[in-house]
């Protein structure tokens, strides 16, 4: 709904174009980062006080993943934001709550909700922050009757509400998401990982470098309601099979926070010790501690975000920018992408009314049954021959440089020819290298 207004917008002021509708949604999703900024901010400075939100801020700012992901257009960043403006407005995890009115405590409660509808997931965040509640609140009986219930049935009937409007039927979407995602494990059909892997590789490679200071952070805060939760978290999502980094996003700044702690300690530690020797000159501030980590952080993470931001897997975005370019000069009848399931953006980037295709990975009741997208990887030249006979041939054919090897002389047979070939990747991630994406034209036409 968000970005449907937003293009609606565009198409109003008449700046709807390929560039504005590739460009805007991320322009807004930075907006609502920067919102999650000033709010992991504002925690850090109730929990910590000013001299360690400098630090926390300085942590998420700088660290790769947070650059790399936050300002994408997931669920799981607006998502994110909702979860540190929602901490930030609930007093149990302050450190003395009483001094807060209990307002704060049911505007939290509305970003909990929201949150929860937009992904459902978010209830594994808000399941611990509510026991907490339960446990350390005194008004035990007006936080379930009077405050979570009214807010947890209002939220949920807009989203019916709003299901059976778009719908039009009565469709109870977090329960049909719960039963997908866990009661039937449906989520494991697009992978699965060992149970361990949010520990020692996932958060782990989200985190980095600044995982030896998020440690020491935790240690030294003693805050364990707030490091509990990021425990609770990656516990529970361990649990699930399918597992991608953006699911624990939302626990990313709290650990970051910590960082920010253990910064501001060794900061305050220099400080004292340059004190106590009396040496407060410029040299012996370069050589301090937190210099050299600030320095070790930011050489670390630099590069990293900005190669996996601008470099790796490139190559589907760029072969959209071109087609969209070919398509404006109606060079462009129809296009056929011979490649797994949603490799490239859609009819956001082309943003031109042709007739396009990509391979069908939807989960299937029956088991055992590959989907367009399996069968393809597995065969790519038999697929290939059965679909081109069963229908009229595309103007443009898209393709990973893997498969195009495969695909090379059949596709020549059918008189297409190579006209670009687009960069993509130096390494593979969880398939065979695809080092380049290419795009193929109909001669004939």
């Amino acid at each position: 709904m968000l970005f449907a207004l937003l293009y609606k917008i565009l198409t109003f002021l008449h700046l709807d174009t390929p560039f504005f509708m590739m460009k805007a949604p991320r322009l807004l999703q930075s907006l609502f980062s920067a919102v999650g900024d000033l709010y992991l901010y504002k925690f850090s400075r109730v929990l910590f006080g000013d001299h360690v939100a400098k630090w926390a801020l300085f942590s998420q700012l700088a660290n790769w993943f947070m650059f790399f992901c936050f300002n994408r257009t997931f669920s799981n960043s607006l998502e994110t934001v909702l979860t540190l403006v929602g901490l930030y407005y609930w007093p149990t995890l302050r450190v003395s709550s009483s001094k807060f009115p209990s307002v704060s405590r049911k505007l939290g409660l509305a970003l909990a909700a929201l949150a929860c509808a937009i992904r459902p997931t978010s209830a594994i965040t808000w399941l611990y922050v509510g026991l907490l509640e339960l446990i350390f609140a005194r008004d035990r009986l007006k936080f379930i009757f009077l405050e979570a219930a009214p807010v947890g049935v209002l939220v949920l009937g807009l989203t019916c509400l709003l299901d059976r409007l778009m719908y039009g039927s009565w469709v109870l979407v977090p329960l049909n998401f719960l039963k997908f995602n866990f009661l039937s494990s449906g989520g494991d059909y697009y992978g699965t990982h060992k149970w361990h892997w949010y520990f020692t590789q996932g958060f782990t490679v989200m985190v980095f470098t600044f995982l030896p200071f998020s440690i020491a952070g935790i240690i030294k805060s003693k805050h364990w309601k707030l490091s509990g939760l990021v425990a609770w978290v990656l516990g529970l999502y361990s649990v699930l099979g399918h597992k991608e980094f953006r699911f624990v996003l939302p626990v990313l700044p709290i650990a970051l926070m910590f960082s920010g702690y253990s910064l501001a300690v060794m900061e305050k530690a220099d400080y004292l010790d340059n004190k106590r020797k009396g040496s407060l000159n410029t040299r012996s501030k370069w050589l301090s501690k937190t210099r050299f980590a600030i320095f070790f952080l930011l050489v670390t993470n630099i590069p990293m975000a900005l190669y996996m931001s601008l470099v790796h897997q490139r190559g589907t975005e760029d072969v959209m920018n071109y087609l969209s370019k070919e398509a404006l000069n109606e060079k462009v009848k129809s296009i056929l992408f011979l490649m797994p399931c949603h490799a490239t953006p859609y009819y956001s980037a082309l943003h031109c009314n042709l007739p396009m295709r990509f391979l069908d990975c939807s989960p299937r009741e029956e088991k055992g049954i590959l989907d367009e997208s399996d069968r393809f990887m597995k065969d790519p030249v038999a697929f290939t021959s059965e679909i081109t006979k069963n229908g009229s041939l595309p103007s443009h054919v898209v393709l990973f440089g893997s498969e195009e090897i495969l695909l090379r002389d059949l596709l020549k047979s059918y008189s297409f020819r190579e006209i670009r070939r687009f960069f993509h990747a130096h390494f593979k991630v969880d398939r065979d290298l695809q080092a380049s994406v290419v795009v193929y034209a109909l001669t004939s036409e």
